[in-house]
């Protein structure tokens, strides 16, 4: 189901309607959905370079929208929405693991985590911040940063190398950044352990 999904959504970035399709995949990303939208701002943005800095924006703003949709979402409708969601995913015991004693600090860890190497997925990350009451503007300005942040990066790296580059996104870029996630997650670890002794 998953390979049909990511073939779907590769399918979309042909079409002329590909930038409403990107603000759609980037929102519903950062709620329910499972592909991450670089599947589709990826080949967008190298079929049109010069249109990269405008992709990476519509999908920054989206993806926070959709973020603000998951926090309402953990906030307001846990129960009714949340539950089935993070069920039919998979994503429940992960998602209840993570509730237990979480703080801004690790929410905005997860945001950074989430936003570089999909550690762990951002719907997961966006509706605990509700669940567990997050000040919602905080929680924008965290995700407007990091969200933004890979997106721009994402252009910046395809506008100066184009299609070369578009492997190693694909392939190495994902491995490195989660290395440098599980490095962020130890340190953070270590930090807090600190402040415990």
């Amino acid at each position: 189901m998953l390979q049909r999904l990511y073939d779907w959504t590769m399918a979309l970035s042909a079409r002329k309607s590909a930038e409403i399709w990107l603000a759609v995949i980037a929102f519903v990303e950062s709620s329910v959905f499972l592909v991450p939208a670089d599947v589709l701002f990826l080949p967008m943005a190298l079929a049109r370079p010069e249109r990269a800095w405008r992709y990476a924006l519509v999908a920054t703003i989206f993806s926070v929208l959709g973020g603000i949709a998951g926090w309402w979402i953990g906030s307001f409708a846990f129960d009714a929405i949340a539950v089935p969601i993070l069920d039919f995913w998979g994503k429940l015991d992960t998602f209840n693991e993570l509730k237990s004693g979480i703080t801004f600090e690790t929410i905005l860890l997860m945001l950074v985590t989430s936003g570089f190497a999909h550690l762990p997925p951002i719907k997961v990350v966006t509706i605990l911040s509700g669940a567990v009451h997050v000040n919602i503007w905080l929680f924008i300005v965290a995700a407007l940063i990091t969200r933004g942040a890979r997106f721009f990066l994402l252009a910046w790296l395809l506008r100066r190398y184009g299609e070369s580059i578009r492997h190693f996104i694909e392939k190495q870029l994902g491995k490195i950044a989660m290395i440098g996630a599980v490095v962020l997650i130890a340190l953070f670890a270590g930090y807090k352990l600190l402040l415990a002794h």
